[in-house]
């Protein structure tokens, strides 16, 4: 029987060669935040998905809340990654990059000097995080986003945005999920604003949909995509009564915009709790653009879930990290190599390029 998922498809003016779609990885390897040639042969060797999505990049000096990750937003970012999207257009490959501003989920210690820990509320996230100069460190209180910071975020995005087309990058992906930026204003455990960015549906999508606009005017909607994460649980974000509801609403402002792609996170494989069935199939019926899936696929419920057109894509995460050749194997049935967890975020080639 044939196979849904290595079939051709169109998504907006691109041509891609599967419907395999690689998930954004955190890795860490971005040595002073700058993409490298470690970096460059890491996406090349997975040329064969039909679109990468790159690792969570940050737009802003103030989204670097990671050791190691890459950002977007100077010269020397624009040539790091230049020398990424080449190798893997060489190869044969399309790539996307995932903006992504950590917000709260940050460290001074992580971040370059005069960069500041932003939120929309001074509301700290539970936990500690890694940092390499000062070892594991309990995340601080953020300081409340004025209107001006607002203001200058949503501009970040759309800069960044505009350098990765001169980096050569086929499009953007909006990081809307996890309890980052974007997600923080969605939810109501990181957003206590009473102002026009808080409290109502409408007030709390406002952040994502004016950062979304910013970014279609930037580069065109037939580039930018946005991930979401309805009923996520990452970096303690808390579903609410309305998140049907939100989540509807949101849908509705980027089908105004004419957005390329919404890409929806599914951690219930991985013990999450469960997205609402109900939520993603109303998303799936009233998103006009194209709808990646996510969570834990095989070949055969991908090829379900296309065939019933639950979607139009799949992504797949973690196999991709000790499966460079991942797409060869799912079309031969070959057996996966296990990653290796203890090198997830670690720097060097070790458990990132020797697989």
């Amino acid at each position: 029987m044939s196979s849904t998922l290595f079939t051709p498809t169109q998504l907006g003016a691109l041509s891609l060669k599967n419907r395999v779609i690689m998930a954004p990885l955190t890795r860490s390897r971005a040595t002073g935040n700058l993409p490298n040639a470690l970096m460059e042969q890491y996406y090349r060797l997975r040329a064969e998905a039909g679109l990468i999505i790159t690792e969570g990049t940050s737009p802003s000096p103030n989204g670097l809340g990671y050791a190691r990750i890459p950002g977007l937003f100077n010269e020397e970012q624009v040539q790091g990654w230049r020398r990424v999207t080449d190798g893997v257009h060489q190869a044969g490959g399309r790539i996307f990059v995932q903006l992504m501003h950590t917000g709260r989920v940050s460290h001074p210690a992580n971040m370059p000097v005069g960069a500041s820990v932003l939120a929309p509320s001074a509301v700290a996230v539970p936990g500690e995080m890694w940092t390499d100069a000062l070892g594991t460190q309990p995340h601080p209180v953020p300081r409340e986003m004025s209107e001006t910071d607002i203001a200058q975020s949503i501009a970040e995005y759309a800069t960044s945005a505009k350098l990765a087309m001169l980096a050569g990058f086929d499009g953007v992906e909006l990081h809307g999920a996890n309890g980052y930026l974007i997600d923080q204003f969605l939810n109501t455990a990181s957003n206590q604003r009473n102002d026009r960015w808080g409290g109502s549906v409408e007030n709390r999508i406002r952040f994502a949909v004016e950062v979304a606009k910013a970014t279609v005017a930037a580069i065109g909607a037939d580039r930018v995509g946005m991930r979401i994460s309805p009923y996520g649980v990452c970096n303690a974000q808390v579903p609410d009564a309305e998140m049907n509801t939100l989540y509807l609403r949101l849908i509705d402002e980027l089908n105004a915009l004419g957005l390329l792609y919404i890409h929806i996170v599914d951690h219930s494989a991985m013990g999450a709790p469960q997205v609402s069935p109900e939520l993603k199939a109303a998303i799936r019926a009233t998103f006009k653009g194209k709808y990646i899936l996510s969570g834990g696929y095989d070949v055969a419920r991908a090829d379900a879930d296309l065939v019933a057109q639950r979607g139009d894509l799949v992504a797949f995460g973690r196999p991709f990290i000790s499966n460079p050749d991942l797409v060869s194997k799912l079309r031969s049935g070959q057996e996966l190599v296990a990653p290796d967890f203890a090198t997830f975020y670690t720097s060097g080639e070790k458990g990132y390029t020797d697989y």
